[in-house]
């Protein structure tokens, strides 16, 4: 007789060693499942290959069920080593699967395999009444079984439970509408299922084939899998283990594998409840820095969703929102805990601000994004928190938070201040900063050209409004109070001053809105602004150039932010009059100035020709 040893010592009599004893019985499947038959066989599932996925679930259930028997009614521990063993043969085109579960009866079987969705796994968890047994059990899938008729032209089942009088049985069908049943003798305990395969699935007899498949789907199934004498499943499910029982190395091995990466993780989050929802979370944190691939908003999530240790969706969009596929793990979950990981990082943020902000140069694109894309408002506060920028009242390379800012806030302060610049230079020196420097606030200094349409997405933190200082510059009301003022001695006289505005105003007709005297300019003879500067920009960028400068101009209608104390513009008073070409000449080039300041001109090389007309005029002594 041929065997096969199990580790115990307990051998498993060969399918050759197992007689039919009795009189077959011919069943019908009920009407339901040959339905359900038809269905399977035109491919239930969209891989075919998951049928190895629901079997071994099956015989997962069937020793965990075992266990719990063992363990509840005799006081002891199983006396069967808990093992799954599959066996390929190319040759006959047979796939084995075997387990030394809890077996069936013949009432079991026809139950079980005979009616649509009766695997027993339900029933089974109701009874453990939530224990240790009801939390391994990977079954539910009720129709799991039936998935081999989507491969197999035959199917044979042998089982037997581990009564000491109990039958052995011998199951048979072609998934064709019939089965048949019928008493077999030298049947080992538990359930073992061969599969004569079908021609064009000849692939799952290949033992290289069957191996992908197991460590895909089950490589976290917590009995032994065996394929032809070798153990498949080594490396532990972490995620259901105790936290405190996990070194920082092992944490690396799984990491690595789980996420084919060669790195280490930079954070490590592992969570685990009962209460509301039964959630076991594990996820890393990269130590790299994102490549052009991640950051693609095409790519899918890193992260895997298991249901009792089964693989159900390898990358599981769903899970997380897309904002957060820098993400690797394994989640075990009813519901996405998006929140949890924004509380985890904000803790880091405080309680290891360093490595916060490491993580945060290197990942902040995807915070920004979640920013921008999430629906939820209650999601954008809670990433809102974990956005940093530099600010003018700090030293260049320190960053803070949205919080920070609101505690520095000046009596009556009721606006988030922001600048978006290309460097803490250019921003500093900006017009649009000189004209807040009177106020004396913080200005948060955005250096990323998306950092803007972040804020103005954002719009509001707690009780108060983000405002770039662009805008408030356009909505000063001390400006337009301004137009009318006495500007000191400094200043162009107010009969001059409106003629000078006139002139400025009809040289640029078609461009700007309005010209208008704005006294907070200290050093810049001028300054445009835009009712949104920062949508503007972002406008230009998607659409600037499919448009003419009509067309441009008319959308942004900009308004000309003038200083009259500057010597630029006193100058250009007296040069109306006595060189208008010239003084023309000069305003275009102030108003192309201060377009390229206000980030406003996509090509830059545009505001060449005036700048050369206006160096030729100068040569010819103008």
């Amino acid at each position: 007789m041929s065997m096969i040893p199990f580790k115990s010592g307990i051998s498993i009599p060969l399918l050759v060693a197992i007689q039919i004893c009795g009189q077959a019985e011919s069943h019908e499947f009920q009407a339901e499942t040959r339905k359900l038959l038809d269905i399977v066989a035109k491919s239930l599932y969209s891989d075919k290959e998951v049928f190895i996925r629901e079997l071994i679930s099956n015989a997962s259930d069937a020793l965990e069920k075992q266990r719990y028997l063992s363990l509840t009614e005799s006081g002891g521990s199983p006396a069967t080593q808990m093992e799954i063993r599959i066996s390929t043969d190319k040759q006959s085109m047979t796939l084995t699967i075997q387990d030394s579960g809890i077996g069936m009866t013949r009432e079991e079987l026809v139950s079980n395999l005979g009616t649509i969705a009766r695997s027993g796994s339900k029933a089974f968890v109701e009874k453990a009444a939530g224990g240790e047994a009801a939390s391994n059990v990977i079954g539910q899938f009720g129709v799991g079984f039936y998935s081999v008729f989507m491969v197999a032209d035959d199917v044979t089942v042998y089982t037997r439970t581990h009564a000491p009088d109990a039958k052995g049985w011998c199951w048979t069908s072609t998934g064709l509408g019939t089965y048949e049943i019928a008493e077999a003798s030298d049947v080992s305990p538990g359930t073992k299922i061969v599969m004569r395969l079908k021609p064009e699935s000849r692939e799952f007899a290949d033992d290289g084939v069957v191996k992908d498949i197991i460590k895909k789907y089950s490589n976290f199934v917590g009995s032994p899998i065996f394929l032809n004498e070798a153990q498949i499943n080594t490396i532990q499910p972490l995620w259901v283990m105790d936290p405190k029982a996990i070194t920082d190395d092992m944490h690396t091995e799984f990491y690595r594998f789980v996420g084919n990466a060669y790195d280490k993780p930079r954070f490590t989050l592992h969570y685990k409840t009962d209460s509301p929802l039964m959630i076991q979370a594990l996820l890393y944190f990269p130590e790299t820095k994102p490549d052009m691939f991640d950051l693609s908003s095409d790519k899918s999530s890193q992260v895997a969703l298991y249901s009792r240790r089964v693989l159900i969706q390898s990358k599981a969009d769903s899970l997380l929102p897309k904002w957060l596929r820098f993400v690797k793990g394994k989640w075990k979950l009813r519901i996405v805990l998006t929140n949890k990981i924004l509380r985890f990082l904000n803790d880091k943020s405080t309680q290891q601000p360093q490595e916060y902000a490491d993580f945060y140069k290197d990942y902040n694109i995807f915070l920004k994004e979640g920013v921008i894309t999430s629906q939820d408002q209650n999601e954008k506060k809670e990433v809102a928190k974990l956005l940093r920028y530099e600010s003018s009242l700090k030293p260049a390379g320190e960053t803070v938070s949205l919080e920070d800012y609101c505690s520095r806030l000046q009596p009556g302060q009721t606006e988030i201040y922001y600048l978006s610049a290309v460097s803490r230079d250019l921003a500093l020196s900006s017009p649009y900063y000189e004209a807040m420097t009177g106020k004396k606030v913080e200005v948060l200094l955005c250096y990323e050209q998306h950092d803007e349409v972040v804020l103005m997405q954002l719009r509001q933190f707690g009780k108060y409004n983000l405002t770039s200082v662009e805008k408030e510059m356009r909505q000063d009301k001390e400006a337009d109070a301004a137009q009318t003022e006495d500007m000191g001695p400094d200043s162009l006289l107010p009969d001059v001053l409106d003629k000078v505005m006139a002139d400025i105003q009809t040289t640029l007709k078609g461009r700007v809105q309005s010209v208008r005297v704005n006294k907070r300019l200290q050093t810049h003879p001028c300054a445009v602004t835009v009712e949104e500067m920062a949508a503007a920009r972002h406008f230009l960028k998607m659409h600037g150039e499919r448009m003419d400068d009509e067309m441009r101009f008319s959308v942004l209608q900009p308004r000309l932010e003038i200083n009259p104390r500057h010597p630029l513009i006193r100058r250009l008073a007296a040069i109306y009059r006595q060189k208008p070409e010239l003084a023309a000449l000069v305003t275009e080039q102030l108003f192309t100035n201060a377009m390229l300041q206000a980030g406003l001109i996509l090509d830059a090389r545009t505001a060449l020709t005036s700048m050369n007309k206006l160096l030729e005029m100068a040569l010819d002594g103008h």
